[in-house]
């Protein structure tokens, strides 16, 4: 269960990191499929509010992230890397908790439940929650946000599978992906959000085929113009299993379905949990990285793990 919500104001908290192999079982592992490993921590921290991690936002020169949770809190932290330009951990951490429309903290979880953020070219965030499906723009993670309108179907959604995949354009279009509702057998709905005035969005729907019992969690764009996803499917006999995927953006159109190519797919041996997070940068070199994030659910069976990986050629 979550705790109680975190305070308004930041509070600085302690992140301790131990590394993660890529593979449990092989140790000097260096690549899965597609994916060079760039180094994993399984993460715990000095705050019961620390778990949830549902969104990231990496800067982009890849020294700081910015992560929600589904227990409604915020979580800023500096990168560290080690000698060879790999993670190694996480400091100047500060963690607090969202507000409301009033201005206060949100403080119950169907109202706290957030999924998926997106940063705006204008600096501000868009925030995707679920249970009680919306979305909220704040202007910063600590200021009091306004509502915006979302697509027509965004009611619809489950209850606990609503937007979990969120990424905007620099020309200020949005881009959203539902993790379980659709219209159409083996797919999942997908809106284009184009701005218009007031701060509003004209919304367009497109499918994202699935493959069974996978779902998508989260999408960020990479440096070269195509998008990545997230897909992760669970059951307890076999756990959970991850899939990093790719498309090209030609394939985003209103009305068309979207067809991912898998890039790798992460499953036990390798480092895996509830990957719901994720982002992109360049590397010092020009490399594309790509960077996971797992929500614990404040499970003491799961962990919040960062995973770092290069995208190969």
């Amino acid at each position: 269960m979550p705790p109680p919500p975190a305070g308004a104001q930041d509070q600085a908290i302690e992140i301790h990191g131990s590394s993660l192999p890529l593979r449990i079982d092989e140790p000097a592992a260096t690549r899965v499929d597609r994916l060079i490993w760039r180094g994993g921590i399984a993460m715990a921290a000095s705050s019961r509010n620390f778990g949830g991690w549902s969104a990231l936002h990496v800067s982009a020169d890849s020294r700081s992230l910015t992560s929600v949770s589904d227990g409604g809190a915020r979580l800023t932290a500096t990168i560290d890397y080690d000698a060879k330009g790999n993670l190694a951990g996480l400091s100047n951490a500060r963690i607090g908790q969202l507000r409301g429309l009033a201005g206060k903290p949100i403080s119950s979880k169907a109202e706290a439940d957030a999924e998926a953020m997106a940063r705006l070219p204008d600096g501000s965030w868009l925030v995707a929650f679920e249970r009680r499906h919306r979305l909220w723009r704040y202007p910063t993670l600590t200021a009091t946000p306004a509502p915006v309108e979302g697509p027509a179907e965004i009611g619809r959604q489950p209850a606990n599978g609503g937007v979990e995949a969120l990424t905007a354009l620099a020309d200020g279009r949005v881009i959203a992906i539902s993790e379980d509702y659709g219209q159409r057998p083996g797919t999942v709905m997908g809106w284009i959000g184009q701005p218009v005035a007031g701060g509003a969005y004209l919304w367009r729907s497109f499918d994202y085929a699935t493959v069974p019992d996978f779902h998508p969690t989260a999408i960020t764009i990479l440096p070269d113009g195509s998008f990545a996803t997230v897909e992760r499917a669970f059951d307890v006999v076999r756990g959970v299993r991850c899939r990093v995927m790719r498309f090209d953006a030609a394939q985003l159109k209103p009305g068309a379905t979207v067809r991912a190519e898998e890039l790798a797919r992460l499953a036990s041996p390798y480092a895996v949990d509830n990957l719901e997070g994720m982002a992109a940068t360049k590397g010092a070199r020009g490399e594309t990285l790509l960077w996971l994030i797992s929500d614990d659910n404040f499970n003491r069976l799961q962990r919040n793990i960062l995973l770092l990986f290069e995208l190969a050629p």
